[in-house]
């Protein structure tokens, strides 16, 4: 589950930045801009979206390869705060879960 959603991750970031792209060369092409433009958002504002998008798929990717790492050392499933076992359910919903759902409380 783990591996499938680490190559998930890394897809969806590839599109991402794949986008990123496109916008960075219609912004360099400057005409396709219109600020003013009621229809649609304008390159900044897609821009700054995707900059967002980037930054959280980069943090799942991340999670999930610390998830990967703990499972290399048979750590997998271990809460990293208090030692627990976090429980199944917990984990099925998030894979890449470090704390317990007692900890993930405290933490919040």
């Amino acid at each position: 589950m783990l591996r499938t959603s680490r190559a998930d991750a890394a897809l969806h970031l590839a599109r991402l930045t794949d986008s990123m792209t496109e916008v960075r060369l219609a912004r360099s092409d400057g005409s396709t801009d219109d600020e003013h433009d009621p229809e649609g958002p304008t390159m900044s504002q897609e821009w700054s979206s995707l900059d967002g998008r980037v930054a959280s798929a980069e943090a799942d990717r991340a999670a999930i390869d610390a998830a990967l790492a703990r499972l290399d050392n048979e750590i997998y499933g271990c809460c990293i705060r208090c030692g627990n076992p976090i429980g199944a359910a917990r984990l099925q919903a998030r894979p890449a879960a470090e704390l317990c759902i007692d900890c993930a409380r405290q933490a919040n």
